[in-house]
């Protein structure tokens, strides 16, 4: 069956289960759906994504077949609107756009008014009776041509551009009459000699092919490849092409271009939210040029085609049960939808929209759960301005994606990636952002622009990535030669200062102002609520402290699935109490240091038992080698043996015997316990003590007690045994009993391997998923940033295993482990404690794999909890379908 590479709109649609979408991406599947809805849309066809993966599979060479295919739908397309593509009398001209299967907005490229030439140009005057119009389609079409298809640089047509203004004493482009044009128009196509050695293309149908391609290139563009690498988005899923007869909003007064939301991309807010620009073309509005009008202004502009529009924006927003973002023109008069996808939004926006829709009756509780991406929580935890601070604000904006950031000034986009990997906190100024941006502005804490609006590149990228920004900042004068940009009121700010950005009010600060931690709203709690309803996994925190513990369990937690010991060391003095065990030559001496360290570990474990009162408590026993905790320069070895009032020879000597060539397969962990048994017991009796106080005042407390670095059960069964003597010991002495488990965490392949072994002795498992990727992988994790960057971006890993759980690898381990220890011991309970147990994809690996719990840190509570939810209700809705019964 030959394959069919072309759909005209009124072929294709959004189908339910999403095989369209595949296949004409989001935006080919969208105009295909509203033109089959009987919506005002351009006629136009859409080249699959297949076609795209076959010219890359076929080494960037256009399928055979499908040429024809394309000049039979032009033909139909020709027909539909009583034109014809490079008939110089009465011309079609068509837009070319990319459409990939999930929104990547400004990622790719775009090409309008494609058809023109010498002759079509004369027609296109004649067609519209209007020859400056004409002459002004044609200098966008040569300039976005040279740009994307030619790999002109942007700044040559730019330059131009601004030259004839400032000669001509104009400040718009509007503002050009068609005699500035026509000259224009010839410096561009001067520069296209100059820059490629041949003359701009003037066959219509090759400049189609050309375009064609230059869409399929964008693919793989640099800032496409980026923003799929940061969103996660498979880089075989290909782009569509869509090409679509051109209308023009730049005919004049009556006519128009702009981008809008069915709800409040920010807030979530139910009403119209959106720009528009009178007499202009698509990307004036998104590029910045020239401020447009609040789309509500379009009901007093044009009141019939904004009551179309907006009854149009509310049957959109109906029929696919989601918030749209729409892109139309208006040709005198006459309103034409462009576009309709699921619109990107901030965190915020995401839970109201998802709850409203819920008492709206348009979508069910499950539903809203998996509209919202985990991920996004992580906005509603950032930072923001402390409102009883006093700070000076020196320019203004529009807030264009809420929230606050503050860094150090920075005006280049390579700059800010540099500085970045340095580590360093940078806010990216620009006069308006590209495409070309982008990776700067994913390394930036936050964007300012001073041009652009609410609807603007900035703004659509930055809230999609829930980065705060400032846009169309008009107070501020932006000077990229000397890396300044200075306000209205005079204040000069270089390059390195610090700056502060309120994007939700759209403030410019000097200076580093006080950030904090927002205040979560009744939307909230109400998705979270039915997340808690329809999870079936636990979610636990890693908290070391008291505060950290009352910070997680405000956000849900459900007990602490890492207590680590050893942080609980380094606060004030309680590190020389340390240091002095570690130095200690006899049994005596190091007892009588750790007899000062147990007050410190017991009052800790007293705060956090009272914080989780009634939840579970797993604390990890003493894991780091010794070494940790002693000075390394000769000068700091010299400082601190004169303060334990020892000789620097002794210190020194000291710190040379626990030196280890690899220390993270070192002494360390279990075998810290072994060769010092003391420790252990000194900890396990602090436990107890504390839990016997808390019980006293009547605090339930279930403490769970992990040994750490166990390989075989031998290890477990003799520091198990020290644990159960402490308990016991304290026990006798007090008259009060607790009840405890003793359990290990699995973080060497051994260990996995051997699990219904270790799981004779262990009450629980709980998955140390980061020494696991280490010890699996054979590297490590403080030296493997070298150069896993590299290995991601070359695809030989598809993510860094640090981040998101190796499921292939370290996760066979892991399921091996969960099977295994279950066989021994039925109802072993098992969790995860390493960094992925806040990282979406992975929560959902550990729901499949039977865990009864995952462990984050205190701000990825949330997270983990809206995952385990979206894990369920997909085991839910896929046991369903396999029945048959969905």
């Amino acid at each position: 069956m030959t394959r069919k590479y072309v759909y005209i709109f009124c072929d294709g649609k959004a189908d339910g289960h999403g095989t369209m979408k595949d296949l004409l991406g989001g935006k080919g599947s969208g105009l295909a759906e509203m033109t089959n809805a009987g919506l005002p849309v351009p006629p136009g066809f859409t080249i699959t994504t297949e076609a795209c993966n076959e010219y890359y599979a076929a080494g960037q060479k256009l399928p055979d077949g499908l040429w024809s295919e394309v000049r039979a739908a032009l033909a139909k397309v020709e027909a539909a609107v009583g034109r014809g593509f490079g008939e110089p009398d009465n011309p079609l001209l068509v837009s070319v756009r990319s459409g990939a299967k999930f929104s990547m907005p400004g990622m790719m490229d775009t090409v309008l008014n494609l058809g023109l030439n010498e002759q079509t140009l004369k027609g296109l005057a004649t067609q519209s009776g209007n020859e400056r119009f004409a002459r002004d389609a044609y200098r966008r079409f040569v300039q976005l041509f040279g740009k994307i298809v030619l790999n002109i640089s942007g700044e040559k047509f730019d330059h131009a551009l601004e030259a004839k203004k400032h000669a001509a004493g104009v400040t718009l482009d509007t503002d050009l009459t068609s005699e500035h044009l026509d000259e224009l128009n010839q410096q561009y196509l001067a520069i296209v000699r100059e820059e490629t050695g041949r003359d701009f293309p003037s066959d219509p149908m090759e400049q189609l092919e050309l375009a064609i391609r230059a869409v399929f290139q964008s693919w793989n563009g640099r800032r496409a490849v980026d923003y799929r690498r940061i969103n996660r988005i498979d880089d075989t899923l290909g782009t569509a092409v869509n090409v679509q007869a051109m209308v023009f909003g730049n005919l004049g007064s009556d006519c128009g271009t702009g981008v809008a939301f069915t709800r409040d991309p920010s807030t979530g807010d139910r009403h119209l939210y959106g720009e528009y620009l009178q007499n202009a073309q698509g990307e004036d509005v998104v590029a910045g040029i020239r401020t447009p009008k609040k789309i509500a202004q379009l009901r007093d502009d044009m009141p019939e085609v904004y009551e179309q529009f907006a009854a149009v924006a509310e049957r959109l927003e109906k029929h696919y049960r989601d918030v749209q973002d729409l892109e139309f023109t208006i040709e005198r008069g006459r309103l034409f939808m462009l576009q309709t996808r699921n619109a990107k939004r901030t965190g915020k926006a995401a839970v109201k929209v998802a709850v409203d829709m819920v008492s709206e009756g348009l979508i069910d509780r499950d539903a809203a759960l998996m509209r919202v991406e985990p991920n996004q929580l992580d906005q509603l935890l950032h930072q923001m301005i402390d409102p009883a601070a006093t700070i000076d604000v020196i320019a203004h904006g529009l807030p264009a994606s809420p929230g606050a950031a503050a860094g150090q000034v920075v005006f280049d986009p390579d700059e800010a990636d540099e500085l970045h990997k340095d580590g360093k906190k940078v806010i990216l100024v620009r006069i308006e952002t590209s495409p070309e941006d982008f990776h700067g502005m994913v390394a930036s804490e936050a964007i300012l622009t001073a041009r652009g609006g609410m609807t603007s590149h900035a703004a659509v990228v930055a809230r999609g990535m829930g980065k705060c920004c400032v846009a169309g900042c008009s107070d501020i004068t932006i000077n990229y030669a000397k890396k300044c940009f200075v306000t209205k009121g005079g204040q000069t700010i270089n390059d390195g200062d610090w700056i502060t950005l309120d994007g939700t009010h759209g403030h410019v600060i000097q200076g580093h102002a006080p950030l904090i931690d927002p205040v979560l709203d009744d939307n909230f709690r109400t998705l979270m609520a039915w997340a808690d309803e329809a999870r079936t996994m636990k979610v636990r925190t890693n908290a070391d402290t008291p505060a950290d513990s009352k910070v997680a369990r405000g956000f849900g937690a459900e007990g602490i699935g890492l207590c680590r010991t050893e942080h609980m060391f380094f606060e004030g003095t309680r590190i020389d109490a340390v240091r002095e065990m570690i130095v200690a030559e006899t049994l005596e001496e190091r007892a009588a240091a750790l007899a000062k360290i147990a007050p410190y570990q017991r009052e800790d474990f007293i705060g956090i038992f009272k914080e989780m009162d009634g939840l579970p408590v797993t604390i990890r026993t003493l894991d780091p080698p010794l070494h940790e905790f002693l000075p390394h320069e000769q000068e700091d070895i010299d400082a601190l043996a004169a303060k334990m009032g020892i000789s620097s020879a002794l210190l020194t000597a000291k710190v040379n015997a626990l030196h280890e060539a690899n220390p993270m397969l070192g002494h360390r962990g279990c075998r810290l316990g072994i060769v010092y048994p003391e420790i252990t017991e000194m900890q396990a009796r602090a436990i107890f003590e504390a839990a016997v106080h808390c019980t006293k005042a009547g605090v339930k407390v279930l403490p769970e007690i992990m040994i750490p670095l166990v390989s075989t059960v031998a290890e477990l069964r003799l520091q198990e045994a020290v644990v159960r003597k402490a308990a016991a010991d304290v026990f006798a002495e007090t008259g009060v009993t607790v009840e405890y488990l003793v359990g290990t965490m699995i973080e060497l392949p051994r260990a996995a391997l051997t699990a219904d072994k270790i799981a004779e002795a262990a009450e629980f498992f709980s998955f140390g998923t980061n020494d696991l990727t280490q010890t699996t992988f054979g590297l490590s994790r403080d030296d493997a940033g070298r150069f896993l960057p590299k290995y991601v971006e070359m695809k030989i890993l598809a993510d860094d295993p640090f981040q998101v759980l190796d499921v292939e690898g370290v996760g066979k381990l892991v399921e091996m482990g969960v099977k295994l220890g279950r066989s021994t011991r039925p109802d072993l309970k098992v969790g995860i404690c390493g960094e992925h147990g806040g990282e979406p994809s992975s929560v959902e690996f550990c729901h499949r794999t039977g865990l009864n719990y995952v462990s984050c840190s205190p701000y990825r509570v949330p997270i983990a909890r809206l995952a385990a939810a979206q894990a369920a209700i997909a085991d839910k809705d896929g046991a369903r379908a396999s029945s048959g019964t969905a």
